[in-house]
């Protein structure tokens, strides 16, 4: 159930992305669902190969190098989803960024 709970955070705080950043489109929440759940998977299987690849990148950055790794993804689910439209890297960015500071803040609110 919290795993579905969790679902439903996030795909509300993409279909709210797009009332913050203009350069971020979502058609309907079928559509933010579906980002949602691929954003989901890519991060669970793509994500830690990345970060393990790029890890002297990390080390020199101090680890910022991670939200490029984030935007990155973001910006790939983007392409694959059709409905889901992210104009550049630096929309992808912020996006990624707000993406996770409202499912943060949604999951602290609605998750005990």
């Amino acid at each position: 159930m919290r795993l579905l709970i969790t679902w439903l955070i996030n795909a509300a705080a993409l279909f709210a992305l797009p009332y913050l950043m203009q350069s971020i489109r979502v058609e309907n929440f079928g559509t933010a669902l579906v980002a949602a759940l691929i954003l989901g998977l890519v991060n669970v299987l793509i994500r830690p190969i990345l970060v393990l690849l790029t890890l002297p990148v990390t080390l020199l950055t101090l680890g910022l190098f991670i939200f490029v790794i984030n935007a990155l993804l973001f910006w790939l689910v983007a392409n694959f989803v059709s409905g889901f439209h992210v104009t550049g890297f630096w929309s992808a960015f912020g996006g990624a960024i707000l993406y996770s500071l409202i499912s943060w803040a949604l999951s602290s609110l609605l998750l005990k």
